[in-house]
């Protein structure tokens, strides 16, 4: 180990792919989270982080090293991923690619277009790696400098107009979003919630300030923490009142909510509120003071985040599915006013039965043919929920 750290920029080195590793690994649990609708999307990360460990292992083991710098390996790595990414060849799930390419290309012009589930829950994604997207300056920065004296050329203490400028982006997209929500659907929440987002970016606009003024204990410090904590209350509150509806009335458990998913181990929610509201309050971990472990610190910081996240996505997604369920947006069954007379001796109805019977071969549902007859007004109709 000391050799290696004598011959090459290890620290730094370690940082850049600390930057790469998060969003590829953040992308493998993304896959995870909706494992049985698309497997590509957890497959597809996969491959690209069993080729970034593989990078690794050839940057610090120097391997071949007399022809292609330790340092090289990173940069090899990320012309190799955006190669898989935007090819446009018929392999690698290019339908799943280039849906997402169109999706996170959608996030760059937010306001300009109607707001779905999918634009809001991506960009929410993107809002848990603040760390990547602000370490991309000093990525770019190192190879520019030729990885020499790179803390000091390249550091966000030093500059930190960019990176804030980066780390932010995802927060202003998700604003403009609600706004555009608020937009087309005069609805009061989305403002509140674009006040959230705005709530965060106030949050890192004092954490880049205090890191420029060198961490100092003084009122930069002060205006962080305040704002810092303001953004975890609220942001916190949002995720537990909101996104995952939870402490809502009846509810068969205690502080969560009617219908849970994951109803035979209920406790598992219990754990996701206690850990969601620890991991909004880490950026604690930024205030003690030393110069030596710092960028560690951030490192750990960004992954737990990036669990949250992921615990997060668990419950968002359960909660949508729930809500589309009670508006009879996704269901099989819609209750009606009316009683099922079997009709499988009527002749007259020969064309529906045949249409029906297509139908069945064509969803694979087994149905019988029914006639809709209504009810007379002295018979009791069934009960419904209101969509």
């Amino acid at each position: 180990m000391p050799d290696v750290r004598s011959s090459i920029p290890w620290d730094s080195l370690l940082l850049v792919y600390g930057t790469l590793m998060v969003p590829t690994l953040f992308s493998v649990l993304i896959g995870i989270n909706i494992w049985l609708d698309s497997r590509e999307y957890f497959e597809l990360p996969a491959f690209l982080l069993s080729t970034l460990i593989y990078a690794f292992w050839l940057s610090f083991r120097r391997i071949g090293a007399h022809v292609i710098a330790s340092t090289t390996w990173p940069l090899v790595w990320i012309v190799f991923a955006l190669i898989v990414v935007f090819n446009p060849l018929p392999v690698l799930f290019r339908s799943s690619r280039w849906w997402l390419i169109k999706k996170v290309g959608k996030l760059l012009v937010s306001g300009t277009k109607p707001v779905e589930f999918t634009d809001f829950w991506l960009g929410d994604q993107f809002c848990s790696l603040v760390f990547t997207l602000s370490n991309l300056f000093f990525v770019g920065c190192a190879y520019k400098e030729d990885w020499n004296d790179v803390w000091n050329q390249c550091s966000s203490s030093t500059h930190w107009g960019i990176p804030f400028a980066l780390g932010v982006l995802p927060l202003v997209v998700r604003a403009v979003q609600s706004v555009k929500r608020y937009a087309d659907s005069r609805l009061y929440t989305h403002l509140i919630n674009g006040g959230k987002y705005c709530s965060s970016i106030l949050y890192y606009a004092f954490y880049f300030t205090w890191r420029h003024h060198n961490r100092a204990h003084d009122y930069t410090l002060v205006l962080f923490c305040m704002f810092a904590a303001f953004a975890s209350i609220y942001t916190c509150a949002w995720d537990l009142l909101m996104d995952w509806s939870f402490f809502k009335h009846p509810a068969q458990r205690r502080f969560l909510r009617k219908d849970l998913a994951y109803s035979t181990n209920y406790y598992v929610y219990y754990i996701a509120i206690i850990t969601n509201i620890l991991i909004r309050f880490i950026w604690v971990l930024y205030i003690p003071g030393g110069n030596s472990d710092f960028q560690l610190r951030t490192f750990i910081v960004s992954m737990f985040e990036m669990l949250r996240r992921w615990q997060w996505n668990f419950f968002r997604l359960e909660n949508e599915h729930i809500g589309n369920t009670d508006q009879y947006r996704v269901t099989r069954e819609v209750p009606l006013p009316y009683r099922l007379d079997d009709v499988d001796n009527d002749t007259d109805d020969e064309g529906d039965d045949d249409d029906e019977e297509n139908f069945s071969r064509r969803s694979g549902w087994g149905r019988r043919s029914v006639r809709l007859a209504p009810i007379s007004s002295d018979e009791e109709r069934p009960s419904s929920r209101e969509p």
